[in-house]
């Protein structure tokens, strides 16, 4: 009895370590639990917090250390997105006839590294001047272009079609938590280092995401041979399909205004209302849950109300707020709690706005246009950046730097009138449309998912109808082969609610339990 109950003591001993081990990782998302993923996600990670980093030490190199104007620090500003509307249409068509997409990638991240790391070097040298800055800033904007027309197919080829809302939330709330983080350790690192050392972050984070995208392999589409028109392929399939061009008809009017707000925002909060670098950065990171805040609600928001109406309602909660830094006066605890609420609404409503918009762009897109329709749509939509920084450094100029960012935050808002008209705000993904199985939502005469609407309006296909064919063909054709098509996916994503439905009604009866639910 003793051997047999001491041989159980063991048993339990050995097996209860295990238990615990096993037990946190089913709080980890199932993306995260997949190798290739969680590489990918650990550099998109590692680079996000270093530009938020840059995002307030390289405009504090500029005035702290070099000492600009308004207009300057506009012509900085525009310099980073310049290339977007110079190259943004030909990086595109180019990487989708080279492939290779991931070789890219890290081809980009090691040139931004090496591009960063000179600041530093140069100001020890005592040789760093605004020219060089400005280089900086147009040079790493170029190797970003070919960096973002390669990622969204790098996405798709890791993430699976009915994950693209939780990839996209992964992603984005990485993002959103390097909002938090990273002006905060900016601000910080330029007290302790000076502005052009803390520049050494930036640049480390670029090579922490060459190291990750290194260890993956993921079945990238063939190149695409070099026919007639493909250059234009991309802003074709944009110019006929109703909701790609409703977006970008939106965020490009967001963007103009907001990078003309953004140019001057750090110049008028440490000149105007004189807030110390330092303290800015914290503020502006404890601003920053909201982004996270926004990242963890999303995917929740898009299956309850639809993704095309969070998206558009995103669009509106990323701009109102900023009018809150033009209206911020009085002692400076109302003046950084006034900064503190802007940063805090406007990284709630960016982060709606960005997931939602990347997992519509992932479920409209044919797999083998994914790089030239980037490239065209950061063509113009990046593209009004530059425009915008520089037309706020100039307006900034002439009358003054508080009535300039009240024109940006009044012009960012009224971008939301573009998307009242068209069917994006009604437009869901495949799967709430399935889930749903309302009366509203039918298969069309192709056999293609349904993507319903609610019962004011008629449900909208996740491949946007309006596309006339003409530029992308039949997308099963375009689509990976190891990926199912549309119609099967339906089917499956049917199956799966036929069988949650039945679970449901077995909990109601009292004779199962919900699958899902851990005691305690």
């Amino acid at each position: 009895m003793k051997r047999r109950g001491s041989r159980d003591a063991d048993r339990d001993q050995a097996t209860r370590p295990t238990a615990r081990r096993r037990w946190p990782a089913s709080k980890v998302p199932p993306l995260l639990r997949e190798r290739a993923f969680r590489r990918y996600w650990s550099g998109q990670t590692i680079s996000m917090f270093g530009d938020q980093i840059s995002s307030i030490v390289l405009p504090l190199v500029a005035v702290l250390t070099l000492h600009v104007g308004p207009a300057q620090m506009g012509y900085l500003v525009a310099l980073q997105w310049l290339p977007s509307l110079l190259f943004g249409l030909h990086a595109g068509a180019w990487v989708d006839r080279h492939g290779h997409r991931r070789a890219i990638m890290i081809t980009a991240d090691l040139g931004r590294a090496a591009l960063l790391g000179s600041i530093p070097v140069c100001y020890a040298l005592g040789v760093l001047t605004l020219a060089q800055l400005y280089g900086v800033a147009f040079g790493a904007g170029a190797l970003s272009i070919l960096f973002t027309v390669s990622d969204p197919t790098l996405f798709v080829a890791l993430v699976p079609a009915d994950r693209y809302v939780e990839g996209q939330s992964l992603v984005y709330g990485s993002r959103a938590l390097s909002f938090v983080g990273g002006p905060s350790a900016g601000g910080l690192l330029v007290q302790l280092l000076t502005a052009p050392f803390a520049v050494v972050a930036d640049a480390l984070s670029f090579l922490g995401s060459a190291f990750f995208l290194s260890r993956i392999r993921p079945a990238e589409p063939p190149p695409q041979a070099a026919d007639q028109g493909a250059l234009t392929a991309g802003a074709r399939f944009i110019r006929h399909s109703s909701i790609v061009r409703a977006s970008l008809t939106a965020v490009a009017t967001v963007n103009f205004f907001t990078l003309m707000f953004f140019a001057l925002f750090v110049l008028y909060a440490t000149r105007s209302l004189h807030v110390r670098s330092g303290l800015l950065g914290l503020v502006l990171g404890a601003g920053a849950i909201g982004g996270v805040l926004g990242a963890l609600v999303t995917r929740r928001l898009a299956a309850r109300i639809g993704v095309g109406r969070a998206y558009t309602i995103g669009c509106v909660i990323y701009t109102a707020p900023l009018a809150l830094v033009p209206l911020a006066a009085g002692t400076q605890p109302v003046i950084l709690a006034m900064l503190f609420a802007a940063e805090f609404c406007s990284g709630f409503g960016v982060m709606i706005l960005d997931i939602s918009i990347g997992a519509i762009f992932a479920a409209v897109i044919p797999d083998q246009l994914r790089s030239r329709v980037s490239g065209a749509f950061q063509a113009v939509n990046y593209g009004t950046r530059p425009v915008g920084a520089a037309v706020g450094g100039i307006l900034a100029s002439v009358i003054g730097l508080r009535p300039t960012l009240w024109i940006a935050a009044a012009g960012g808002v009224s971008g939301v009138l573009w998307l009242l008209p068209s069917p994006l705000p009604r437009f869901r993904m495949p799967d709430d449309s399935a889930g749903d199985a309302s009366p509203d939502t039918a298969n069309n005469d192709d056999g293609d998912s349904p993507a319903g609407a609610g019962d004011e309006a008629a449900p909208v296909d996740a491949r946007d109808p309006s596309d006339d064919r003409d530029v992308s063909g039949d997308r099963d054709d375009q689509a990976a082969p190891s990926r199912p098509g549309p119609a099967l996916m339906a089917a499956r994503l049917a199956s799966a609610d036929g069988d949650r439905q039945a679970r449901r009604a077995r909990f109601r009866r009292g004779r199962g339990a919900w699958p899902g639910l851990r005691p305690g």
